[in-house]
């Protein structure tokens, strides 16, 4: 994931764990560390688990805060949008040699698509198709 500081771009990337976190921040937009906690599934990281977890991705750049007093309100600076689409790209990039038709290829016969998925897919590419 490429992430701009101060004019300079970073390449970096959240472990399972923190993805997990960064979903349930993207989820809620703004959240306050009981709300994070409350969002988990059980059984619930502890806080301290939660708050390193935190500490490590405004580090990388992808969650900031605002302080209430001894509080502070989570919030994401990736979109989700953009996180994923990297993560998409490096996967074509490294394991279907730079190539999307290769990974379309891959993803069209390797997944449980059902038959109007796989219509709705067709539909997306016509319409990619026709804007070019």
């Amino acid at each position: 994931m490429f992430v701009e500081l101060n004019r300079k771009i970073y390449l970096m990337q959240l472990s399972k764990t923190e993805e997990e976190l960064m979903n349930i921040v993207w989820k809620l937009k703004k959240a306050f560390m009981k709300d994070l906690l409350d969002a988990y599934p059980e059984p619930k990281p502890a806080t301290t688990t939660v708050a390193t977890l935190l500490k490590r991705m405004a580090d990388k750049g992808f969650v900031a805060y605002n302080s209430f007093g001894r509080s502070r309100e989570y919030y994401p600076l990736v979109k989700k949008k953009d996180y994923f689409s990297k993560h998409v790209n490096g996967l074509i990039k490294n394991f279907f040699n730079d190539s999307a038709s290769q990974f379309a290829s891959f993803f069209t016969r390797e997944t449980d698509l059902t038959k109007e998925e796989l219509e709705d897919l067709k539909a997306l590419i016509d319409n990619e198709i026709k804007k070019k």
